[in-house]
């Protein structure tokens, strides 16, 4: 079911798509053991869409009824050049086309680019942290350094950037943290929001060891804190909570124990024009071939608009010990979560 004016995307169970993220780069330069195998093969350079092809598609998007913007990665700012990508698809927030233009970053680089950021237009960005221990964060990272990180929320906060915090909750690792973690985060007037880990990709660890439903995680947090569910949304997945001690807003995605599929409105775009319609299901549409093979959009508007009639109701995560295998092949760093 598409629009005849071709003014909004529905998919066949009548959800608006509004909202694109484009992973700008498979490539990072940490290597969270949930997320990635510590010995990666990244694509090839010559595979990738040209910043110029990424910002002809998300322009696309945006005329087709996309209000909100995503860039993510892999790592989105070590992409070469990111920020003139930033700053040519920042002229559709001053025309009013687009509502909002954000990225979710490690935080390795924001001291780099923060300010510039911020010049561009992005008001938002969350930022993935899962540990305040400097030794812990270390080792689910690989190779960050949480004082860089730190530096560069501390950039992001002084530009007048608003910051979500992104954690992965994780059995045994961080579950404990997560009520220090919260303070911290509310204490400095940011969001935080856990996340269930989710099975893609091949990595060393076992995900049924690392997975902790979010169930327990707030049945523990209320032994401790007043928890009010809140009709709060920023267009993602998050269900939210105001926290009364702290004043802050606590944020729960659970694809695993309560899949949000029904309200979806989103979409997926790879770094090489690959268009995932779901996150947990492999079905994809190819992109590139059509935005390549002509110097009109015709044939792309079209693509897009076959791709949207085929997205799915929901995905089909599962963990468990009868599951070893990851319910998607790739890698979360290939679609940006």
């Amino acid at each position: 079911m598409i629009d005849p004016f071709g003014r909004n995307m529905i998919d066949p169970f009548g959800r608006t798509i509004s909202y694109l993220r484009v992973s700008v780069t498979d490539r990072c330069d940490f290597r969270c053991t949930y997320c990635m195998a510590e010995d990666m093969t990244f694509l090839p350079k010559k595979d990738l869409l040209s910043l110029e092809e990424l910002d002809r598609l998300c322009t696309v998007f945006i005329e087709k009824g996309v209000k909100k913007l995503r860039l993510t990665g892999g790592e989105p700012l070590v992409r070469k050049n990111i920020m003139h990508l930033v700053r040519q698809l920042s002229r559709h927030l001053q025309s009013g086309a687009l509502e909002e233009l954000t990225l979710t970053t490690n935080g390795s680089q924001l001291s780099r680019f923060a300010a510039e950021l911020a010049d561009c237009g992005v008001k938002r960005i969350n930022v993935s942290l899962d540990t305040l221990d400097a030794g812990k964060f270390h080792q689910i990272t690989r190779w960050g350094n949480l004082g860089k990180v730190m530096e560069g929320i501390d950039a992001a906060q002084k530009a007048g950037l608003k910051i979500k915090l992104n954690a992965v909750a994780l059995r045994d690792f961080n579950d404990a943290e997560i009520p220090e973690l919260m303070r911290w985060a509310h204490g400095r007037g940011m969001d935080l929001t856990v996340i269930e880990t989710m099975p893609m990709g091949e990595i060393e660890a076992d995900r049924t060891d690392q997975y902790l439903p979010l169930s327990l995680l707030r049945a523990s947090l209320e032994r401790q804190f007043t928890l009010a569910d809140i009709p709060y949304k920023t267009g993602g997945p998050a269900r939210y909570v105001h926290v009364a001690e702290t004043g802050g807003r606590l944020g729960f995605i659970t694809p695993m124990t309560h899949n949000f599929c029904e309200s979806c409105n989103r979409v997926r775009l790879t770094c090489t024009g690959t268009l995932y319609m779901c996150l947990g299901q492999e079905d994809a549409a190819d992109l590139r071939a059509p935005l390549r093979a002509s110097e009109g959009n015709e044939l792309l508007d079209a693509a897009i608009d076959e791709a949207i009639g085929r997205k799915p109701k929901g995905h089909d995560f599962i963990i468990d010990r009868r599951t070893s295998r990851p319910s998607v092949s790739r890698h979360m760093s290939v679609t940006g979560g």
